[in-house]
C-alpha cells in the first residue's frame, strides 16, 4: 500500500489523547477514544493489505502472520522484559500475583477477558494495573484470527459480496454493543464481540478506497475537515460516565474514517495531519502506547500519592523518548527479513510467549512472593 503521511498523524491524534486521559491531564476526558481511532486504522490498513494480497493471488496467512508477529511482539517482549523488574520491586504480594495473570493473559492475547473479569477500565484502580493497556492488542489479536479467513472464504463470492458481509458484520457488532452496555458494560468495553464494529468501519474505507480514488476538491476539504473536528471534538466531549462503546463511538470512529477517505497533501487538514513532529509520533505511536502505561502506573505506586506537575510531564517525556528508542532499535530491524528470517521470528515469537507465561506462573503460584519483604 502506498505510504500516507496523514494516516501517521491520525494515529498521532490517537495515541497523544489516550496518553494525556491516563496521565491525568484536565480536559481530556475522552481521551481513551483513541484507541477507537486505533482500531480504524488498524481495520483500514490490515483489510488494504490482505485485498492486495487477494486481488495478487499471493494471499498466505503463514506470510501474514509472520508481518503481524514482527510489527507486534518485538517491542511488547521489550516492554514486558523491562517492566517485570518493576513489579518485582514495586508491588505488594497480591498485585504481583495479579500482575502474574495478565502476563500469561497478555502472551496469550486474552488479556481483555481478563480484564473483563477483574477490573473495571474506568474505576479508579485501574490506575495501578501495569499491563491494563493491553487488552487493546488482544482485540487486535483476536482480529487478526477470524478476519483473514473471513475474507479468503468470501473473496470468490465476489468482491461486493464480500463488502456486504463486512458492513452485515459491522451492523451486528455496533447491535450488540448497544444492547451489551445495558447488560454489562465491562464486557462491553473490553470484549471483541462489541468492538468489531470499530475495525469493520476502516475495512470498509479499505474496500471503497481499493476501488474509487479519494474525494478530490471541495468535497474532499469538506469531509476531511469534518472528520478531523469529530475526532478532535470526540476527545474533549466525551466522558467515563457514558456508556462506551455505543453510539457515542460513532463520532471518533466515523471522523477516522472521514479522515482516511478524504485527507490528502492537498487539502488543509491532510496538510495539518503531514506536520512532521505529528508524523513522529505517530511513527512511535505503537511503542508510546505499550510504554506509557506501566510508567504512569509505577510513578503513582513510587510517589504514593497522585502525580503532580513534574511527575507528569517527566513521565510523557520518558515514554516519547522510550518509544523513540524502542521504534528505531527494536521495530525496525526486527521488520527486515534480510536480519530476522520467517523461522527466526516465529521462534522469537514461541519462546518468548513461553517465557512470560512461565514467568507469569511462577509470580501468580508463588502468590506473589510476600518472601520479598522480608
Amino acid at each position: 500500500m502506498q505510504y500516507r503521511q496523514e494516516i501517521d498523524g491520525l494515529r498521532a491524534l490517537a495515541v497523544l489523547p489516550v496518553i494525556l486521559y491516563h496521565a491525568g491531564v484536565p480536559g481530556f476526558p475522552g481521551g481513551f477514544a483513541g484507541v477507537d481511532i486505533f482500531f480504524v486504522i488498524s481495520g483500514f490498513l490490515i483489510t488494504g493489505i490482505l485485498l492486495h494480497d487477494l486481488q495478487q493471488e499471493r494471499f498466505s496467512l503463514v506470510h501474514f502472520y509472520e508481518r503481524r508477529a514482527r510489527r507486534i511482539l518485538p517491542a511488547l517482549f521489550i516492554v514486558l522484559a523491562l517492566t517485570v523488574p518493576l513489579a518485582w520491586w514495586l508491588l505488594l504480594p497480591h498485585e504481583l500475583a495479579n500482575f502474574g495473570e495478565s502476563l500469561i493473559a497478555v502472551a496469550l492475547f486474552v488479556s481483555n477477558f481478563l480484564f473483563w473479569q477483574q477490573s473495571d477500565y474506568f474505576a479508579p484502580t485501574a490506575e495501578f494495573i501495569p499491563l491494563l493497556h493491553t487488552w487493546s492488542l488482544a482485540v487486535e489479536e483476536q482480529f487478526y484470527l477470524f478476519f483473514p479467513l473471513l475474507l479468503w472464504l468470501g473473496w470468490r463470492m465476489g468482491r461486493g459480496k464480500l463488502m456486504l458481509i463486512v458492513l452485515g458484520v459491522a451492523l451486528l457488532s455496533l447491535g450488540l454493543s448497544e444492547w451489551l452496555w445495558r447488560v454489562s458494560q465491562s464486557a462491553n468495553f473490553y470484549l471483541i464481540f462489541s468492538r468489531a464494529w470499530e475495525l469493520m468501519l476502516g475495512a470498509l474505507a479499505a474496500f471503497y478506497l481499493q476501488q474509487r480514488p479519494q474525494p478530490s476538491g471541495w468535497l474532499s476539504e469538506i469531509g476531511a475537515a469534518v472528520g478531523l473536528l469529530l475526532v478532535c471534538a470526540s476527545v474533549v466531549l466525551l466522558h467515563r460516565g457514558l456508556p462506551f462503546p455505543s453510539l457515542y463511538a460513532l463520532p471518533p470512529t466515523v471522523g477516522s474514517v472521514l479522515i482516511i477517505l478524504c485527507a490528502t497533501p492537498h487539502n488543509w487538514t491532510g496538510r495539518l495531519l503531514a506536520f512532521k513532529p505529528l508524523i513522529w509520533i505517530g511513527l512511535i505511536s505503537y511503542s508510546a502506547y505499550l510504554w506509557h502505561q506501566p510508567l504512569l502506573v509505577f510513578s503513582r505506586i513510587y510517589v504514593g500519592s497522585e502525580l503532580n506537575v513534574v511527575w507528569i510531564v517527566l513521565n510523557i517525556v520518558l515514554t516519547l523518548v522510550l518509544a523513540g528508542l524502542s521504534w528505531r532499535f527494536v521495530e525496525q530491524p526486527f521488520r527486515q527479513r534480510q536480519r530476522f528470517s520467517r523461522p527466526q521470528i516465529f521462534s522469537f515469537a514461541a519462546l518468548g510467549s513461553a517465557f512470560f507465561i512461565l514467568l507469569g506462573l511462577v509470580f501468580w503460584w508463588g502468590e506473589g512472593w510476600p518472601s520479598r519483604f522480608m
